[in-house]
């Protein structure tokens, strides 16, 4: 592959791939498009009863790219059924590189001060690419995942890209769309200019599950 760095990595995403890599040690990246995408319309997002007690309870101190870092390394860790990553050197000095710039962020959540779950991804027009999460705790990883969408609803983002489904991913509400259909919805989204402050602004629990239920806040 040619030189990649962050302003190609930003052109993949327009264009509807993602990059990875086959081990943490392998130093080469390639380009990823799946022939169906996980994506969440913010509008239907699905909450259960029990998820939102639990976000409302502010068990975890959520915050928004206070640790960029540690949520990405975090997430590139070896565990349970996960004993090597796509994450290699490139690759996190690539989103570290985007993270500076303002293009990628992370939901961490504490307890005790203690980074225990949370995700990142990368925001680019009104489309927020989730690239990878971790949890310590059971449901932390849920409640930054909560909390993104509620930022999202509330900044004017249109689409949430998580790119493979899971059964985590399909009890909130993602579908699973062909790529084509994928890429037709982005074009139409790559010049919005969502509210950045709403992503970083602080949000207790109650407003997060309120936020995250409301329909999407339309952004220019």
């Amino acid at each position: 592959m040619p030189p990649f760095g962050p302003d190609e990595l930003l052109a993949a995403y327009a264009a509807g791939v993602f990059p990875m890599a086959d081990s943490r040690n392998d130093p080469e990246i390639y380009l990823v498009e799946p022939q169906l995408r996980a994506v969440l319309p913010p509008d239907c997002f699905r909450l259960s009863a029990r998820m939102a007690r639990t976000v409302r309870n502010d068990r975890f101190a959520v915050t928004v790219s206070t640790d960029f870092e540690a949520v990405l390394d975090a997430c590139a860790a070896p565990g349970p059924g996960r004993e090597d990553t796509w994450i290699n050197a490139a690759i996190r000095q690539l989103y570290l590189t985007l993270h500076a710039r303002g293009a990628a962020h992370s939901v961490e959540c504490r307890i005790d001060g203690e980074l225990v779950g949370g995700l990142y991804g990368v925001t680019l027009g009104g489309a927020f690419f989730g690239e990878s999460m971790f949890s310590r705790v059971t449901d932390a990883s849920k409640v930054a995942l909560v909390h993104l969408v509620a930022r999202m609803k509330k900044g004017g983002w249109r689409l949430l890209d998580a790119q493979f489904m899971t059964d985590h991913l399909s009890q909130f509400g993602f579908v699973e769309t062909p790529q084509a259909a994928y890429l037709r919805a982005l074009r139409d989204i790559l010049d919005v200019t969502p509210d950045l402050a709403a992503l970083m602004a602080p949000l207790t629990g109650a407003q997060a599950v309120d936020y995250a239920r409301q329909p999407t806040t339309q952004a220019s």
